[in-house]
């Protein structure tokens, strides 16, 4: 089992709301234990990677309705 971490700044996130939004999302994915959101909308995920991976928590993200921020 190895617990790793992932990163995305999102375009159109910060405020309670989303981050409820994003933790329920996230979290019915096997193997996310912790999400959190900053003001500034960069989105942190904790996950084991025997359950899930990080191209999957990227596409529930977008799933969920919240745009990438591009790193220019």
């Amino acid at each position: 089992m190895v617990h790793l971490s992932t990163y995305f700044s999102l375009e159109n996130a910060g405020d309670p709301h989303d981050e409820k939004l994003l933790k329920r999302g996230l979290d019915a994915l096997p193997g996310v234990t912790s999400v959190s959101l900053s003001e500034r909308g960069c989105v942190a995920v904790d996950y084991d990677s025997t359950g899930v991976r990080q191209e999957q928590i990227r596409q529930k993200v977008q799933e969920l309705g919240y745009q990438l921020r591009s790193e220019d």
